[in-house]
């Protein structure tokens, strides 16, 4: 009998020892592709969901992935739209029995101005990998950066060239009549002088993809904001940059 019951603790205990389990990760930009090496990838904090404690933690890395799957083709159930290549991240998880997971990820990692955070929740079980297209969170809004005029660039009274780069969230591309259409979304300034509202000007893709500009005549001394927003009223994608600098003689 003592046999039995030894052997029995034996089984039990081989039962729970712990055992690695994969969770891939992914982050994609809402609209647009998965966040990836070519824009610096989404930060991944996997979190044991009722103690806090930090499991795994990494950045996706790989390409935006197959266009003509994410943004053409039919989606079809149970038809992934990722690749060998598509950026993600792997986590591999020793656990002994289901555990409840947090995953957070932040988003772009490198553009911290413009990074979302977004998290979801679910079940990890021992041996049950979660990989292929794995866990994908979406990431709303628009990168954007004001390039001109500078933080607390000093200007003489004149007509200055306003400039912002706007990217998807992923990097891809703007453009006048490109996949992501320029001329479809709504790019603006607004403008202020000693923290009174001045006026607001539309923006506009001239010479260089993803770069939005506009003339401005600001000819009285004083200290200057700048906002510009982006928006796509078909998608609900916003972003925004600022940047303060000084008009003087």
């Amino acid at each position: 009998m003592k046999t039995f019951f030894t052997i029995l603790a034996l089984i039990f205990s081989i039962c729970l020892q712990a055992q690695p389990t994969k969770l891939v990760v992914r982050a994609k930009a809402k609209d647009a592709k998965f966040i990836g090496s070519s824009i610096g990838g989404a930060k991944v904090i996997i979190r044991d969901a009722l103690t806090g404690e930090v499991l795994s933690q990494g950045i996706t890395e790989g390409s935006t992935g197959n266009t003509g799957l994410i943004m053409k083709d039919p989606h079809e159930r149970y038809k992934p739209i990722t690749d060998e290549q598509t950026a993600g991240f792997m986590a591999e998880i020793e656990i002994e029995e289901p555990k409840f997971l947090t995953i957070e990820v932040i988003a772009p990692a490198n553009q911290p101005q413009a990074s979302v955070k977004a998290q979801t929740q679910l079940w990890l079980i021992p041996g049950k990998h979660i990989d292929g297209e794995g866990v994908v969170l979406e990431i709303p809004g628009f990168v954007v950066n004001v390039l001109s005029p500078q933080t607390h660039e000093f200007i003489k009274p004149s007509t200055i060239k306003l400039k912002a780069n706007v990217v998807m969230m992923c990097g891809c591309t703007i453009s006048n009549g490109g996949l992501w259409d320029a001329e479809k979304m709504e790019v603006q300034a607004i403008l202020k002088k000693d923290g009174k509202h001045l006026k607001t000007v539309m923006m506009s893709v001239q010479d260089k993809v993803n770069t939005f500009e506009a003339d401005v005549d600001i000819k009285e001394p004083g200290t200057y904001e700048a906002i510009v927003y982006a928006y796509d009223d078909r998608t609900g994608n916003t972003g925004v940059g600022k940047v303060n600098f000084i008009v003087g003689e």
